[in-house]
């Protein structure tokens, strides 16, 4: 109830417009939405005040980002078990590298597609949230699959070589749709906190935001790391994946559902029926939306009047939904818009980008490049360099036991990183006024640079475990900062726009959302094709942090250089 109140009482009081039917004089302009002098101005407040995202309160940011703990406690379970679970339905290791490249593949393929198409849903429900859960929907299909596939298909099959062939084949569809799913939700999630949020708004957001992933992770491996096959619940379930699979699921449906229901969503479109005829000059200011930078070609828009009257609304937020619902003839141009996306298109909206967010583009795949570098394969780097293990030696052997000891340490490593990532998204707060986001996104990558390349020097137990708190840091900074500056930058060309006083539109924040996530799918192809290379040809997997650090330094010089700073 307090939530609710307090959102009401921030929300701007819309302005009256004509009633149906009535005859509309000039002389009403100055005193109910224009003024002789002020026509711009008062106009843009009268019309545009309604849709202008209220301020929102602690409880309802925390509320939506509940999604991102349930997400990042899912991820934790995948990466602790898929490679036990891939390995013990009998995969080959040859075919093991294909399950990390088909999902990343089709994300970079498809994600700008989805990233513009929910620029342009028209579901009663709002723009983002009907993505949000079909993608939901789908991570729960690809968990049930990946941790129960091998259970469901030997109770199905009877043949003893088919059982272990549709195994394979439904415990890697199940790690592919997963991963596709978890890698998709990303840009929706993100687009859909700043539709619904003032622009402090979606700085708190993105801070509660890393701060539940960090959190999500640890407890994704504290229930990873403990023994549940001897438990009452794992005797009642019938084994260890399945007690995983029944918290995960479990976490995953509440944090979820909790997420959809957080924020009410302004759709883009409204019932027809309910639309009242206005006044050419207002359809005017409602309608005239030039192409900008991520705008498709559209219909124009006949002028009326001596003036026509600015658009400085960005298209991620909902004026562009009052704007359609006007008339029928306001909604034609985008739908005519939204049929002819198409992949190339897409593609080429995103190759004309200005330099600014193509700059950020290629910083944040330096990023996630050398954070996956160190990720994917840490735990085989705690077993082998660490505690010189040796995977490849007899499971009843002393060197397979000290490997497996390793990789269990290395677990715990992993927790530390995502408590450290929830402790820092907090700190980040009290550093921005200090050094601003390009210092955050500088200080991210340096001090993660730095601590990979101590790991490489010297590995040992007791520092690398403490050396994993600069993953933490490294983890927080991608999944904040990179959003924040996009949304620093929407900000300041909505400020230019209303400087100029000129005609035009902005890029949707779908797409915005979408490249940033495509570059994590590029960074996953990198590393799944060259990683493995590099191992091979180095022969030690001590090759792992260093490439992880000399990506991440590159990062920095990058950041220095190119990367604008937002005052």
């Amino acid at each position: 109830m307090t939530l609710l109140s307090e959102d009401q009482s921030a929300r701007p009081q819309p302005c009256r417009l004509p009633e149906p039917g009535k005859h509309i004089s000039t002389s009403l302009y100055p005193t109910d939405c224009i003024g002789s002098k002020e026509y711009y101005m008062e106009s843009e407040e009268c019309v545009f005040g309604a849709v202008e995202p209220p301020r929102r309160s602690r409880g309802r940011l925390i509320l939506h980002s509940m999604v991102m703990f349930g997400r990042e406690f899912c991820y934790a379970v995948e990466a602790a078990f898929v490679t036990p679970v891939l390995l013990s339905v009998g995969l080959p290791r040859s075919l093991y590298s294909l399950v990390w490249l088909i999902s990343p593949i089709l994300g970079f393929l498809l994600q700008p597609i989805i990233g513009s198409a929910s620029d342009y849903c028209r579901s009663p429900w709002g723009r983002r949230r009907p993505y949000i859960l079909v993608l939901g929907i789908l991570m729960l299909i690809g968990i049930t699959l990946f941790l129960n596939g091998d259970a469901v298909v030997s109770a199905i099959v009877s043949n003893r070589s088919l059982k272990s062939t549709w195994a394979i084949v439904v415990v890697m569809f199940g790690v592919v749709l997963f991963d596709f799913a978890a890698d998709f939700i990303d840009g929706p999630i993100k687009a859909y906190l700043f539709d619904v949020c003032s622009h402090r708004d979606k700085e708190r957001g993105l801070h509660y935001h890393a701060l539940l992933t960090g959190l999500g992770g640890a407890c994704g491996y504290l229930v990873g790391a403990m023994d549940w096959g001897h438990s009452i619940l794992g005797q009642l379930l019938g084994s260890e994946y399945q007690v995983i699979y029944f918290f995960s699921a479990l976490t995953w449906s509440i944090f979820l559902t909790v997420h959809l229901f957080s924020i009410p969503e302004q759709p883009l479109s409204k019932d027809p029926h309910a639309s009242d005829p206005l006044p050419p000059s207002v359809l005017r200011l409602l309608g005239s939306h030039s192409n900008g930078y991520g705008a498709l070609a559209k219909e124009p828009v006949s002028n009326v009047g001596p003036a026509s009257i600015p658009d400085p609304r960005p298209r991620s937020f909902s004026a562009l939904g009052e704007a359609n619902s006007v008339t029928s003839s306001a909604k034609q141009p985008n739908k005519e818009a939204q049929k002819r996306m198409t992949f190339r298109s897409m593609m080429k909206a995103i190759i004309n980008m200005p330099n600014h967010y193509r700059y950020l583009c290629v910083s944040h795949l330096l990023g996630w490049t050398a954070f996956l570098c160190n990720m994917l394969f840490f735990t085989d780097f705690m077993g082998q360099i660490v505690y010189n293990g040796n995977p490849y030696a007899e499971h009843n052997s002393t060197a397979y036991a000290t490997y497996e000891r390793g990789v269990e340490v290395g677990c715990w490593g992993l927790c530390i990183n995502a408590a450290s990532s929830a402790l820092y998204s907090y700190v980040q707060r009290f550093l921005l006024p200090y050094i601003g986001l390009k210092g955050l996104y500088f200080v991210g990558y340096f001090v993660f640079g730095m601590g990979t390349s101590l790991i490489g020097l010297f590995p040992n137990i007791i520092a690398t475990l403490i050396l994993c708190t600069v993953f933490g840091v490294m983890s927080s900074t991608l999944y904040t900062i990179p959003y924040n500056l996009i949304a620093e930058y929407q900000l300041e060309e909505e400020e230019l726009l209303k400087l100029r006083g000129s005609i035009g539109s902005q890029r949707g924040c779908g797409v915005d959302c979408a490249a940033l996530t495509c570059m994590v799918q590029l960074a996953q192809i990198i590393v799944g094709l060259g990683l493995g290379t590099l191992v091979y040809m180095a022969g030690s997997v001590i090759v792992v942090v260093i490439s992880a650090s000399t990506m991440s330094l590159f990062g920095c010089i990058f950041i220095t250089l190119f990367i604008r700073n937002v005052d």
